[in-house]
């Protein structure tokens, strides 16, 4: 199966095309980190890869896309590109999670890995994940929490243990940790990609375009501003 995974969901946006199966298959792959809005920047990049592995979007079996947690305007632009590339040729999507998709950047590692992104506010979304054996094993949802209590977590489920720490949020947390047991993922492999969007997708089932939706994990922030205003 050919795949187009993009990741939209944070201050880079990436992109890739994967042939997957039993000998998966990177057939390309990009990311730009400009901060210019993902708006200018996706679709351009999508339609180099594509150009430069002489392929056209009739050529992708499905779509995959990161669906969040992140950056409420970048998961809305990378869901609504899919949405429209998927609609308009007939061809499934697969919703994925950011931190799933994260923790597969790891596959040749074995032990524990936390994703983390910086949710402002001195909090984190995060989800832990173990890698046995080139498979990914979710050990919990994806949530947001402050990062204290992200560090008390780890700290009491997974004592003794070493941690592998990835995401825009790693460094954040690995400032505040201060333990030798915990490990900052290279930058090369730190953050979130279009390719590990691809591979994560077969832990997921298909959805049409129209059923396509992010999913925030917390209201925008306009939203809790006015709900605060409510309630005063």
């Amino acid at each position: 199966m050919i795949i187009l995974g993009i990741d939209s969901s944070a201050v880079s946006v990436g992109a890739a095309i994967c042939e997957t199966g039993d000998d998966t298959r990177i057939i390309a792959e990009g990311s730009i980190n400009n901060r210019i809005t993902h708006s200018q920047t996706l679709m351009p990049l999508v339609q180099s890869l594509l150009e430069n592995s002489k392929m056209t979007l009739a050529d992708i079996d499905a779509f995959a896309v990161s669906v969040g947690p992140g950056s409420f305007t970048g998961l809305r632009i990378g869901v609504s590109a899919v949405k429209g590339m998927a609609y308009a040729l007939k061809k499934p999507c697969r919703a994925v999670s950011t931190l799933h998709a994260m923790a597969y950047n790891f596959l040749l590692y074995e032990g524990i890995v936390c994703a983390v992104m910086d949710a402002r506010c001195s909090q984190v979304y995060n989800a832990v994940f173990e890698i046995k054996g080139g498979a990914v094993i979710r050990l919990c949802n994806d949530r947001a929490m402050m990062i204290n209590e992200l560090k008390d977590e780890l700290d009491e489920k997974y004592a003794g243990r070493k941690i592998l720490l990835c995401g825009d949020g790693a460094m954040l947390c690995y400032d505040r940790f201060s333990s030798e047991r915990i490990i900052l993922a290279p930058a090369s492999q730190r953050f979130q990609n279009g390719v590990g969007v691809c591979l994560a997708a077969a832990d997921y089932p298909d959805t049409d375009a129209a059923a396509l939706m992010p999913k925030y994990l917390r209201l925008p922030q306009a939203e809790r501003e006015r709900l605060a205003k409510e309630r005063k």
